[in-house]
């Protein structure tokens, strides 16, 4: 299903265990999932997107989710959500390429909330409807963070996955922050503190030779983690090749700039967008994540006890790929 539209431009939740079935996973980072990968061009004030619809159409959808890719990642990444569970519940998924990434274009002032009024914008500009759903993963944790500030009333539920945390938020004790940044490898320190503190040196870090910055291995990844990746590493993917084309620095260090920017507000500043229960919010968090120290999504909860905190104590930061879960976690953001 393809179109084209153009305009000018806190419960704590039971613990969950992360089993092994992972087996029809394509790629973690592409794939499809009900409808076809036609790309959607929708035309903005900042540039144009390029999305992708999967599940039943959205006129006939019972629920419309809107999906917010991590890091190094697009709207080509691969969610196990089977055909029989889009049917079932009639859901409408709609994935997009983040600023800067694959086929969207390039925004240098992107922020916390330019990404929140882009999801808003996408979402008239493809007629999704008032209320959606939105589920950000990893680094598209932040990108929740900012809908839940500045657009709330568009929202009909929120989760974010192994969400992104920044060490310097003011709400964090600094003897929190401080040790979860520790367990992080010495090369992801630097670069997160070069980002934060001095982004006018961050290209020059990223591109330098004598120093690591940023690479995934045994120190960022769980033994589920090691599992996950290796079948997914058998089966070709699709699309990664396009991640970066507009260029590493305005996708993937635009990313980690804007994330660990200094931010307009705390997370402790955001109040409860369903203060009558009408929907939710939720935080999926893996025990064994080497690469979002789990202290710090668990200090949140318990600060916001209307999030509802879901723990796995065998997951990792790949989690989301494990199908069993990845639907439990659909069903849980939908059906409460």
């Amino acid at each position: 299903m393809s179109s084209k539209t153009r305009s000018q431009k806190k419960k704590k939740a039971k613990p969950t265990s992360l089993s092994n079935d992972c087996t029809n996973c394509s790629s973690c980072s592409s794939g499809s999932s009900g409808m076809g990968l036609s790309g959607i061009e929708a035309s903005a004030s900042k540039g144009m997107w390029i999305a992708r619809e999967s599940g039943v159409p959205k006129e006939e959808a019972k629920f419309k989710i809107i999906v917010i890719h991590g890091f190094d990642s697009s709207k080509d990444v691969y969610l196990p959500i089977s055909q029989e569970l889009t049917e079932e519940l009639k859901i409408y998924i709609l994935f997009f390429d983040r600023a800067g990434y694959g086929e969207s274009d390039p925004y240098p002032s992107r922020s916390v909330k330019s990404e929140a009024f882009d999801i808003q914008e996408l979402a008239d500009q493809l007629q999704i409807g008032s209320k959606f759903y939105v589920m950000g993963m990893s680094m598209g944790g932040y990108p929740i963070w900012g809908c839940l500030k500045y657009i709330p009333h568009r929202l009909s539920g929120a989760a974010l996955v192994v969400p992104f945390v920044h060490y310097w938020w003011p709400c964090f004790p600094a003897s929190l922050s401080r040790e979860a940044l520790g367990r992080l490898p010495l090369s992801f320190q630097r670069t997160f503190r070069i980002a934060h503190y001095t982004p006018w040196l961050f290209y020059w870090w990223m591109t330098q030779k004598w120093f690591p910055t940023l690479s995934m291995g045994q120190a960022t990844l769980s033994n589920q983690d090691l599992e996950i990746l290796k079948r997914l590493s058998e089966i070709p993917s699709v699309g990664q090749e396009k991640v970066t084309q507009q260029g590493v620095y305005e996708s993937l260090h635009r990313d980690i700039l804007a994330g660990y920017a200094k931010w307009e507000f705390d997370p402790l500043d955001v109040s409860n967008p369903f203060p009558d229960n009408e929907g939710s919010v939720h935080i999926w968090q893996g025990y064994e994540d080497k690469m979002i120290p789990y202290q710090l999504n668990r200090y949140l909860s318990e600060k916001l006890p209307w999030i509802r905190y879901h723990e796995v104590p065998d997951g990792g930061h790949l989690m989301i790929y494990n199908n069993n879960l990845c639907e439990t976690i659909i069903r849980a953001l939908l059906l409460g």
